[in-house]
């Protein structure tokens, strides 16, 4: 059992809309990044799926950011494909592709191929979360999954899409094989997630990552039913759980509603209107646009305090890219984010918090 709220991790603190003495945790999703020449030392030769399956690589990989920048958690490197690997689903990870599977799902008979989770098949994750964790201290662990319409996505595409057009044609016009496919797919991200917090993760993340082609009306009919079906599955392990989805601006209400503690906000929304449509409940997560990693630092310095500031109108506040971190992205540029996060972040929440008090005082006494 954790002691009291005061020792928690930073992150931790924050997922329970708690910043001790103001200061913002910073993580950085994909945080390897394909960026760090120490990770394309350590992947060379080494296919995708199998690195995943390597404990010692998975642990030196996942470490690798937090020696280099000095974040507030480590997330699992793995892929939101592992598990559907596990569950019996002929796929491969294909470099400049991305996964691409054999029987896309198009039929009843092609959910054969996805089989119940059976945990042992995942010992590899078990033993790298281990071996994590006995590296990280009193640091979290992030672990993470796909999120139902992701997977789907994935597997009745056959492989990535632009528009998604074949998985939004059987979603409408198959809804028994959509409820059928996405059942199994979120039992499966839960299971994959349980897997990770017995092994030691302590906070999860469910990605969405192509949600964000959806109206509210079909996510919520076709997507958020499954979303909450993963995260209500690890309700019963205590941990913080972190919901996100790109290109979700108008779902970010709907997407509290799945059952996260912190909603992921993207680039396209300043987290003080994120923070006003999902309400104060949630603690949120970002959005710093990864794109401008490459400008000059006096640019990319302000784009990070506005984050912060911005930020501060929500309760709890992890400082986070909008998306990933770009295979390009300069690994100094990563590092003076987190110090300027570090340095610079308690005294600028602690700022934009007492004028939101102030004008909420003023407005209150008219």
């Amino acid at each position: 059992m954790r002691g009291p709220t005061s020792d928690l991790p930073l992150l931790v603190a924050a997922c329970r809309k708690i910043h001790p003495n103001d200061r913002v945790p910073v993580w950085f999703m994909r945080q390897a990044g394909r960026s760090l020449p120490e990770y394309r030392a350590s992947r060379k030769g080494i296919g995708m799926l199998e690195s995943c399956m390597r404990p010692e690589l998975v642990a030196e990989i996942t470490m690798q950011p937090v020696r280099r920048y000095g974040v507030d958690a480590a997330v699992l490197y793995s892929d939101i494909m592992l598990p559907l690997k596990a569950a019996g689903v002929d796929l491969d990870i294909v470099s400049g592709q991305g996964p691409v599977i054999a029987r896309p799902i198009r039929r009843s008979e092609d959910l054969e191929q996805l089989q119940p989770l059976n945990p042992d098949r995942l010992r590899y994750v078990t033993e790298a979360v281990g071996l994590i964790t006995g590296q990280l201290g009193d640091r979290p662990l992030i672990g993470f999954a796909g999120a139902p319409f992701t997977l789907a996505s994935y597997l009745v595409e056959g492989g990535p899409s632009r528009d998604y057009a074949a998985t939004k044609a059987l979603m409408i016009s198959e809804p028994s094989l959509w409820h059928a496919l996405c059942t199994r797919l979120a039992d499966l991200s839960a299971a994959f997630l349980r897997v990770q917090v017995a092994a030691g993760a302590t906070v999860v993340q469910l990605f969405d990552s192509w949600v964000g082609s959806l109206s509210a009306e079909d996510y919520r009919r076709y997507a958020q039913p499954y979303s909450a079906r993963v995260l209500q599955a690890l309700t019963d392990t205590g941990v913080p759980r972190i919901h996100f989805g790109v290109g979700t601006s108008e779902l970010l209400g709907l997407m509290g509603e799945a059952g996260a503690e912190v909603i992921g906000v993207d680039w396209r929304l300043p987290l003080a209107e994120a923070s006003r449509r999902v309400g104060d409940r949630y603690a949120l997560q970002g959005n710093l646009d990864p794109a401008l990693l490459s400008a000059p630092w006096p640019v990319l310095s302000e784009r990070a305090r506005e984050v912060i500031t911005s930020g501060a109108a929500a309760p709890g506040h992890i400082f986070n890219l909008g998306h990933g971190v770009p295979p390009d992205a300069d690994p100094e540029a990563l590092a003076m984010i987190v110090e300027l996060v570090h340095t610079e972040g308690a005294q600028l929440r602690r700022e934009a918090r007492e004028e939101l008090a102030g004008v909420s005082a003023a407005g209150g006494g008219r």
